[in-house]
């Protein structure tokens, strides 16, 4: 009579223990996804925020380089041009940034960067098999 009961309660109690890893990995699957979204959702507010500002920098480079070139064809003087070049550099920048492939190749790298890293920690962890084995990084 006992081997009964005890039967069922082990098959209810295997039940419930396939019931909560199927939801623990379903809810890890959905933070995941999650995750995932939100960091698309920020580099999509970034990418906007570089057009915008672009916009605006544009507009000041602009008048910058036409005033610039035209002071330093009115005096004679090519140090007028000198501010120019920093100013393009920044102008540069945004446009990739907005425009070009700077976020996937920024992207690239840092998962380059954190493969390095985590295979750096893999190789210090000591596993129970090579305990005695010195490490050399």
């Amino acid at each position: 009579m006992g081997f009964i009961f005890s039967k069922s309660l082990n098959e209810n109690m295997k039940n419930q223990q396939e019931f909560a890893l199927m939801n623990a990995r379903l809810q890890l699957e959905r933070q995941l996804m999650m995750q995932n979204e939100m960091r698309e959702r920020q580099m999509a507010m970034q990418i906007a925020w570089s057009r915008e500002f672009l916009k605006y920098f544009g507009t000041f480079f602009s008048f910058a380089a036409v005033s610039l070139t035209a002071g330093a064809i009115k005096r004679k003087k090519p140090a007028f041009l000198v501010p120019l070049v920093p100013l393009s550099f920044v102008f540069i920048y945004q446009y990739d940034l907005g425009y070009g492939t700077l976020l996937q190749r920024m992207k690239d790298e840092g998962l380059e960067n954190y493969g390095l890293w985590a295979a750096h920690l893999f190789l210090k962890i000591k596993f129970y098999w090579n305990i005695d084995m010195p490490i050399h990084c």
